[in-house]
């Protein structure tokens, strides 16, 4: 990996640990405020929308910057959500402010790859990334439960910050306080980590600041990316994935209390052994598929779609955390060569900092679709059985759609290319 390399990803690790943390913590803040239970995934909803809602203008920016630099930025306004919700404003608002923060990073952060790294280390950069993802993940999950734990609430630590949060009048999270305070420590590195990546030194023509034509140029760029077939059908998988996996996220936590009897800070656990599968099969793919093998990695797609119902029926806490672990094992050996080739393509096609908007507004609005959808399901009573089973028979279907499909092109080619 080239020099800095590494700086990236200590710094993305320090932000999204922050932010999965966070997601805990701010669901346990709901509970505490008494909001219903449906406000949970209406929280992944709002930090998602500054994806889908400002994607003509976040690759544009992301080109204008230094990426290093706009990487810190955003952290620091992950900071001012954080000090929202200690202000008082709405769980889901503040969530949201968090959420702009994260959408501006990402275009920076994936951009940036590409620009430091070549074709042949691709696969194995995202490797990095999706691993360094996935153990933040891991580990934000864990942290999360742990600042929502009785053993820091009833710390002598939280007792004296959730005291000074009092005298200051910022008393809206109770004794959560004083784990929104730990989290901001984490920001703040992240934002220090960012300062010590380098410059890669690219720079591209200056983008129009009218917004009519940025948001022209976006919708040219995704009809660009879409109808490419390796981009498109890369697209489509990704975009599936990334919207199943963060409803996984929230049915995963209400699966684990309601079939396993868990309470939030040992449910939130339970997400952890996702991200320890992932790691094991980003890990995998990163080491042993290269570029050209990526669309092989299809039919884990249907094998991780038939995996869930069988998860969704399991009661015993130790099976259903193996399950969780080969959900995330063959996810992650699905989704890193997929990405890698999405972003090849994407690279080639368009701007670096362009063609992740474009993939983060597709991601991002199959979230926001399943997580209404979820949120919905939920407030018509649908139990987390079916809704689990449901689910996984989708991505099943919904890939083995896409493999039909390429196979049907694999054989016009070939049908075109043979003598008549």
């Amino acid at each position: 990996m080239p020099p800095g390399f590494h700086w990236l990803i200590a710094a993305q690790f320090a932000s999204a640990l922050a932010d999965n943390a966070l997601l805990i913590v701010v669901i346990g803040v709901l509970e505490v405020q008494g909001w219903p239970g449906w406000w949970a995934p209406v929280l992944k909803l709002g930090f998602t929308a500054s994806y889908v809602l400002l994607a003509p203008f976040l690759g544009p920016m992301a080109d204008a910057m230094r990426k290093e630099r706009l990487m810190a930025w955003m952290n620091g306004v992950k900071v001012v959500g954080v000090l929202a919700l200690l202000w008082g404003v709405h769980p889901a608002i503040a969530y949201a402010v968090v959420g702009f923060g994260a959408a501006a990073y990402a275009p920076a952060k994936y951009g940036l790859v590409t620009e430091v790294v070549g074709c042949d280390q691709l696969v194995a950069a995202n490797g990095w990334i999706e691993v360094t993802v996935v153990c933040a993940a891991l580990c934000g999950a864990v942290l999360g439960g742990l600042l929502v734990s009785p053993w820091v609430l009833q710390s002598p630590w939280n007792e004296t910050a959730v005291s000074s949060l009092y005298a200051g009048g910022l008393n809206s999270t109770g004794l959560l306080g004083g784990s929104l305070l730990a989290l901001l420590g984490v920001y703040a590195l992240a934002a220090l980590l960012n300062i010590g990546v380098p410059d890669s030194g690219v720079r591209y023509p200056a983008a129009p600041r009218r917004p009519l034509v940025l948001m022209r140029e976006f919708w040219q760029a995704n009809r660009t990316l879409w109808r490419d077939r390796d981009g498109g059908l890369s697209l489509a998988v990704t975009t599936i994935f990334w919207g199943v996996g963060a409803t996984l996220q929230f049915a995963v936590l209400r699966w684990a209390a309601e079939n396993l009897g868990l309470p939030l800070d040992r449910a939130a656990y339970m997400q952890a052994a996702v991200a320890v599968g992932v790691v094991f099969g980003a890990s995998a793919a990163g080491r042993w598929i290269p570029l050209s093998g990526a669309k092989r990695m299809l039919g884990a797609g249907v094998v991780l779609g038939l995996l869930m119902p069988i998860l969704a029926l399991a009661t015993d806490v130790w099976l259903a955390a193996a399950l969780l672990v080969v959900v995330g094992a063959v996810g992650g050996v699905m989704v890193v060569p997929l990405n890698a080739l999405l972003q090849h393509r994407g690279c080639s096609l368009l701007s670096a900092g362009r063609s992740v908007a474009v993939q983060g507004f597709n991601e991002n609005a199959s979230v926001l679709g399943m997580l209404a959808i979820y949120a919905g399901l939920l407030a018509l009573e649908v139990g987390i059985v079916s809704l689990l089973c449901g689910f996984g028979l989708v991505i099943a279907a919904a890939i083995t759609m896409l493999m039909l499909r390429e196979r049907a092109r694999d054989a016009v080619g070939e049908g075109q290319l043979s003598p008549h």
